[in-house]
């Protein structure tokens, strides 16, 4: 058996019923979290193999001899034990003494007192944060308070490391997330773990992936790309393997194992564990040796009922609309939702204004309130102001006369003020869950509007005078999901190129979420691309929603994804926008990109890969070796620059012999093999024309050492015809040339035209080809290797 398959067949020996006793007597004693002790024995529990012998030594009374002379060796570890000291170190928490009785007992003493004095002049000097039990407290008030917090101390059999040099330390955590469930993390350990995570290459120091999601093997890939896994298995200078990878791999399924059993996800969960770290593990004779460990837990809370999403079929493809709060006498919101609606195509005979002051307005029948309904509507679209809404849901609950609702107005949970009206809301609407027909689904509030061109209707509030109505032709089999109207509305008006079958601005989450509608189109047939900008995840949201990830990606489709809010200054303006709490990114971005979905760094980046999936979605991705050429030296440099980053890894293509001979021919029929050195990437110089640049396509694309091609099209240079003026020479030129190859490539191409505005309209022309286009080589190359990489990481998930 090879070490692979090896690594496959290991058991974990994890004792969950002793665990949850463990847990079980901390709660019933008052606490939330383990005493180190307590966290030695739930790592015993959990299967480790040597967790260091202790005992404690409680603070008043005096310890005997007998109780001193437990451990061997020539020194002991000595650590404070306290429910509010969590950084032992920094306030003199740990000593390493002489294994006699007389020293353990003075330093015992000392600690006792020296610690709570330490950790008492920290807090008041503002270098510790100071916990919710002290506030408020000062002085010997203070320290009475710590002191009489601290149980003992732990005095621990020491177990000297094999090595102490950088990078020998592992931490290990699990980590429960607001958004995504349980998180675990593995990497450099020791004191400086946040350094490390902070200053490292992405995916170096730290590696983290959601349990629920991977095994200990898949976890131990994702390990091996750090720093720490080079360190531990000696491939640095001057240093041996002190572990094992089968003890790695049996840790880390031990890790997800108790992770999935105390996770928020697990309806059955006595408890549920917030942070379990160990911190480090050290190594000793190929064993793993944990120095510390805390574990902080909670009981279970209650969660919102499930909602009817199936019903987010009738929001998106109404056969019955009405729309509330339509002005009869000025252009107001409502007005214009319902023009786009018609202008959509929707059927008038199925469309209603409730609107108790007229007959009509713009020839649709108006009805007194929503008690005059014959029947159910399929959609209700909500256009009045904020502080309406918690009634109206009520009497649409009350009455069930609406399938889904769309909440247009803002004001629901942005602000202060507005946070109790948005807490009523769901809470009505979570009471309605109970009803035989599971009450309406809700879209918003603070949503845009949808647009649906599947079921002929827009309901978005602005006007074509400012944003351009998309073209009827070369709709895209594109959903584009957004939590911003806004951005959505601004991408639109930017690259009108996008042309998606559905555009859903989901506003504040106030019942659907990210997740339900990426569910949604997972499963949806029309549908092969879908675009995420998020700002923030309801609870567990973000793992529904990377699940969801997972499915569209093993049915073939693409997911574009981009997180707003990843500093704590983006976190700060994205509660303030759409009343999301922004969670930590570097956990978002792990578990979308572990699910199958190309992250967007930017928002420009988003937009390139959306209508890079868009065109490439069906052609298939063979490898990582690029090829590129250009007439501009720029554009050939700049491809190389960029073919590597902290996100992706490209290669440079080594192209066959029989290529290089064939392009050296072309060069040479075109008399430019004089100015031509024939390598990746290729400066054609500007002298080449039209079919040249054409026939270097071809040729690249036909080497089977190439994996997909970029083209820099200089438009500037005399030799290319570029200036889309409907001429014979335009005509018969590039265009003509790329046209006639698109039949015939198997590959990705994707072209880059890096010049001004008077070249829109050749642009334009190309991407009506269904060719990718760039206005910059750094775009191209950057947007192609993030597709790329992910569309390979795809073909692993489906096997």
């Amino acid at each position: 058996m090879n070490i692979h398959d090896r690594l496959l067949h290991i058991q974990t020996s994890v004792d969950c019923k002793q665990l949850e006793q463990i847990l079980s007597r901390a709660a019933q004693a008052g606490r939330n979290s383990l005493f180190e002790h307590e966290a030695y024995a739930f790592l015993s529990a959990l299967g480790s193999e040597t967790v260091p012998r202790c005992t404690l030594l409680p603070a008043g009374g005096k310890p005997g001899d007998e109780q001193l002379q437990q451990f061997p060796g020539p020194s002991v570890v000595m650590k404070i034990v306290s429910p509010t000291i969590v950084h032992k170190t920094e306030v003199g928490g740990v000593c390493i003494v002489a294994n006699d009785p007389d020293t353990i007992r003075s330093t015992w003493r000392r600690m006792l007192y020296e610690v709570p004095e330490k950790y008492k002049r920290l807090m008041e000097s503002k270098e510790l944060p100071v916990p919710e039990s002290y506030q408020g407290l000062h002085g010997d008030p203070l320290f009475e308070a710590i002191a009489g917090d601290i149980q003992g101390v732990l005095l621990i059999e020491f177990m000297p490391p094999d090595s102490e040099a950088f990078g020998n330390e592992l931490i290990v955590g699990l980590r429960q997330t607001r958004e995504f469930g349980m998180m675990l993390s593995a990497g450099l350990g020791g004191t400086d773990t946040e350094l490390y995570a902070t200053f490292f290459r992405k995916n170096k120091a730290i590696v983290t992936a959601a349990t629920q999601s991977i095994s200990g093997v898949e976890f131990f890939k994702l390990f091996r790309q750090t720093v720490s896994y080079q360190k531990l298995i000696g491939l640095t200078r001057g240093q041996k393997r002190i572990v094992t990878d089968e003890q790695l791999v049996e840790c880390f399924s031990a890790m997800i194992e108790v992770g999935n059993h105390f996770s928020s996800a697990n309806k059955e969960a006595l408890f549920h564990i917030g942070e379990f770290e160990v911190n480090p593990f050290a190594f000793t004779d190929f064993r793993m040796v944990p120095l510390d460990g805390l574990l902080h837990f909670s009981l279970p809370e209650q969660v919102a009922p499930e909602r009817p999403v199936a019903k987010i079929n009738n929001l998106l493809h109404p056969k019955s609309i009405g729309i509330i709060g339509v002005s009869c006498k000025r252009v107001n919101f409502g007005r214009v939702i319902l023009r786009n609606i018609l202008q959509a195509g929707f059927d008038p005979q199925q469309l209603l204004i409730i609107q108790p002051d007229e007959q009509s307005i713009d020839t649709i029948r108006c009805i007194p309130d929503l008690a005059a309904l014959e029947t159910p509507l399929d959609l209700l679209v909500v256009a009045v102001g904020s502080e309406h809404v918690p009634g109206l849901i009520d009497t649409v609950i009350e009455t069930d006369c609406a399938k889904s609702v769309l909440l247009i107005p803002g004001g629901i949970g942005e602000t202060e003020e507005s946070r109790e009206r948005a807490e009523k809301l769901r809470q009505a609407i979570h009471a309605s869950r109970k009803n035989p027909s599971g009450g309406p689904i809700i879209l918003g509030a603070n949503s845009m509007g949808v647009i649906s061109h599947p079921g002929r209707y827009d309901t978005w509030f602005l006007p074509e005078d400012k944003l351009a109505k998309q073209k009827q032709s070369g709709r895209q089999r594109i959903a584009f999901i957004s939590q911003s109207g806004a951005f959505m509305g601004t991408r639109m008006s930017r690259f009108p190129d996008l042309n998606p079958e559905y555009l859903v601005s989901i506003g504040n989450q106030t019942d659907l979420t990210l997740g339900d509608f990426m569910e949604y189109f997972s499963t949806a047939d029309n549908i092969d691309v879908i675009g995420v900008y998020a700002e923030g995840f309801n609870d567990l949201d973000g793992d529904v929603f990377s699940t969801a990830v997972r499915e569209a990606v093993k049915a073939g489709k693409d997911v574009v994804f981009y997180k707003a809010g990843r500093t704590p200054e983006g976190q700060l303006a994205t509660s303030g926008h759409t009343a999301s709490l922004a969670g930590d990114y570097v956990v978002c971005e792990a578990c979308l990109r572990q699910a199958g979905a190309v992250v967007a760094q930017t928002l420009d980046q988003f937009a390139d890969l959306l209508n890079l999936a868009a065109q490439l979605n069906g052609v298939r991705v063979p490898g990582k070796r690029i090829a590129g050429f250009s007439s501009a030296g720029f554009e050939a440099v700049g491809l190389a620059d960029y073919i590597h980053t902290d996100d992706y890894s490209m290669e440079l293509a080594e192209f066959s012999e029989e290529t290089v001979t064939t392009l050296s021919e072309l060069m040479k029929a075109n008399r430019l093999d004089k100015l031509v050195t024939v390598h990746n990437p290729l400066d054609i110089n500007p002298g080449a024309d039209d079919s040249v640049f054409a026939e270097v396509v071809r040729i690249l694309a036909e080497d089977d050492a190439v994996d997909g091609v970029i083209a820099g099209l200089i438009p500037i240079t005399p030799a290319m015809h570029s200036l889309a003026d409907g001429s014979d020479a335009y005509r018969e030129g590039i265009y003509h040339h790329i046209s006639t190859l698109k039949h015939g490539l198997q590959k990705p191409l994707v072209l880059v035209v890096d010049g001004g505005s008077v070249f829109n309209p050749f642009v334009e022309d190309l991407e009506a080809l269904g060719y990718p286009v760039f206005r910059s080589i750094d775009r191209a190359v950057m947007a192609l290797a993030l597709y790329v990489e992910a569309r390979l990481d795809q073909q692993k998930k489906r096997g």
